[in-house]
């Protein structure tokens, strides 16, 4: 894992560029803190940072060049299966003398062999890449196909600049630094800013299974349009044209070999390994088949929280325990998630809301003072239907669909009369009386999303209301208007065979890349720690899709055949519990430890200063969020998050 940046300048002045290229990359030191390089041909200047996880050697030094000097790259990632490219290009005859074991070496004799949107398409992996021919003038950018790696780029005059995160691009002087009013408003709609938006102006995203080609003769400042080089929807609809046909027990088979074969090959490393774990269904499967397949203990790592709702440490250490791992805890308190506040927004450098985003940073520096690399199990909610926005929410809006609608607004004013507390009270104490679909973890706060939901009577409304904190955000951001993205009608939509599924694969390219993969990128790369999602190999998303929804929603339970594969390594009774999520309860610590930090950002006087927002109806959340009577946290959290990260710049 690494981090890199780089800039085009048909005419380059100012300051000398390599100079100015290591100090970009020297900004993103901490996702490459065991080497750096740089590299210059005429306009064009690379920099690198590098974090040495296969082939430790020198001969893994990056910017890197091609055997016949054609191509040099700066990569961020892995190649899972790069050593069956070497086997490929060594037994047709295009293999060079390889001079390491790297897989960017690799993949530089690939491009050579058959080009770069061949090799893309050949790689099992992660990364995001600036490849530069020295012979045609062609830089190439690209981005995995489910986004685990970020790639920024965007022309500020006439510099091209690139990299792995905001905080390289504001080093050159070319940068404009001018805030981009209508991404905002993505912001308070999605917590996320999704792609190709950035949060400045002329700053792109590339998005994922992208490509971006540019010519750049000297002199000229050519235009160019990312290009697919794999397409998520028609992955959706490949599998769903040729369904997986065997019987339940032949599924399981199948997922399992294909998950497990996934995960040995992430298991490549040169350096210490382990894995998270929450104790949910995606990371105990991924543990477990981790375990399977290791002579030696996993090292896992899990966070507790002293507040009953939140917390998974205690069924992690079961987990933990069952399988034999060598098990590392960490105890969060109040205090702790204080300590992080004020680095969130060096950790974020593009503003992101999540409520997960406090402890995956805190274990990710648990989990690097062991090892480098760590497995996740992201991606099993989206591909296997565990929102519960897929199920007990949808099973109950359709219900109430068959009601006029006045009386869904009233049954709405209903469920809102009573604050989230006095739901989760209400739910506790009638808990031995409910089926297992209603035992539902916050169920205040989840009584409130169906609220507003519930008034509804279109699916895809249903859908972009839940996804959406602000329903209307350039009502309250001043001077902005909202973009249009794919769920707003930017682009063609999956096409699939049931609206469960269309959820999820709207989920797979939207939530998952900007805000769960994003998250867990920034804060794992702060600890200078490499983050692997085995879930998310392009081969176990193609399969997914190609099993029926009965075998991943089933008696309204979602990700039935993931739990089928997890039952055969680990007691259904030590994983069978309501869906909690990996956050922290900010709802009450905004009422509490975060009240002072959190009413420095939202005064009056402090939204007008900014110039962002206009206050009155951040105001009055806030307000009545600290009376108790509303869970306002989803709508505050993304303004808290940019008024810290506003402040930061500023300084």
């Amino acid at each position: 894992m690494c981090g890199f940046a780089g800039f085009y300048q048909p005419r380059p002045s100012g300051p000398n560029s390599v100079d100015l290229v290591r100090r970009m990359a020297d900004a993103i030191a901490y996702r490459g803190p065991d080497d750096s390089g740089t590299w210059t041909d005429g306009g064009l200047t690379l920099g690198h940072r590098r974090l040495s996880v296969l082939d430790l050697s020198p001969a893994g030094h990056q910017p890197m060049h091609s055997e016949n000097g054609r191509h040099v790259i700066v990569f961020n990632g892995e190649i899972y299966n790069h050593r069956a490219l070497r086997q490929t290009l060594e037994s047709k005859g295009e293999a060079p003398a390889w001079r390491g074991t790297s897989d960017t070496e690799t993949l530089l004799a690939s491009f050579a062999a058959w080009g770069i949107a061949a090799t893309l398409r050949a790689c099992v992996g992660m990364f995001a890449l600036a490849v530069w021919d020295r012979r045609s003038k062609v830089l190439t950018l690209a981005r995995d196909r489910l986004g685990e790696k970020p790639l920024y780029w965007g022309w500020q005059r006439d510099t091209l600049l690139f990299g792995s995160e905001l905080a390289a691009l504001k080093v050159h002087p070319a940068f404009e630094n001018r805030i981009n009013r209508n991404a905002l408003t993505l912001l308070l709609r999605h917590s996320y800013i999704p792609a190709p938006y950035s949060v400045y102006e002329g700053i792109h995203k590339l998005p994922a299974g992208h490509l971006l080609t540019l010519h750049l003769p000297e002199g000229a400042r050519p235009q160019a349009d990312p290009e697919p080089y794999w397409s998520f929807n028609e992955a959706v609809a490949e599998g769903l044209r040729h369904p997986f046909e065997g019987s339940d027990e032949q599924a399981i088979d199948a997922l399992e070999h294909q998950l497990s074969a996934s995960i040995r090959d992430q298991m490549l490393s040169d350096v210490p390994l382990g894995a998270f774990l929450s104790g949910g269904i995606d990371s105990s499967t991924t543990v477990a088949l981790m375990q399977c397949q290791s002579a030696r203990p996993i090292k896992t790592f899990t966070v507790g929280l002293d507040h009953g709702t939140y917390d998974e440490a205690s069924h992690a250490r079961a987990v933990a325990c069952h399988l034999g791992t060598d098990h590392t805890e960490l105890r969060i308190q109040p205090r702790d998630a204080l300590d992080v506040i004020p680095k969130l927004p060096g950790i974020y450098t593009e503003p992101l809301a999540a409520d997960s985003q406090i402890p995956i940073f805190l274990i990710s520096h648990l989990a690097r003072q062991s090892v480098t690399v760590v497995l996740s199990g992201d991606g099993g909610d989206e591909l296997f239907g565990g929102y519960n926005r897929y199920l007990t929410a949808r099973k109950v809006w359709r219900a109430m669909q068959r009601l006029p609608r006045y009386a869904r607004t009233a049954l709405a004013a209903l469920l809102r009369a009573l604050p989230p507390a006095t739901w989760d009270r209400l739910f506790t104490v009638a808990r031995p009386l409910l089926p297992g679909a209603l035992r539902i973890a916050i169920p205040g706060t989840k009584a409130q999303k169906l609220a507003n939901v519930l008034p509804l009577s279109e699916e895809k409304a249903y859908f972009l209301r839940l996804c959406s904190h602000w329903p209307d955000p350039a009502l309250v951001v001043r001077d902005a208007t909202e973009p249009k993205t794919l769920l707003t009608g930017a682009g063609e939509g999956p096409i699939t065979d049931r609206f469960e599924h269309w959820m999820m694969a709207m989920d797979a390219q939207t939530f998952l890349p900007e805000e769960v993969l994003a998250k867990v990128d920034r804060a794992a790369m702060a600890n200078s720690l490499e983050t692997r999602v085995p879930m998310l190999d392009h081969r176990v998303v193609e399969l997914a899709w190609r099993m029926p929804l009965e075998l991943k929603i089933r008696h309204g339970t979602g990700k039935w055949l993931l739990r089928q594969v997890l039952y055969r390594h680990v007691p259904k009774a030590l994983v069978e519990r309501p869906k909690m999520g990996f956050g922290i309860p900010i709802d009450s610590w905004l009422r509490g430890p975060l009240k002072d930090w959190a009413e420095s950002l939202l005064t009056e006087h402090s939204l007008k200063a900014g110039g962002y927002f206009h206050p009155a109806p951040i105001r009055k959340r806030w307000e009545e969020h600290l009376s108790g009577q509303y869970n306002r946290q989803y709508q505050l959290w993304p303004v808290l998050m940019f008024q810290a990260w506003l402040a930061e710049q500023t300084r």
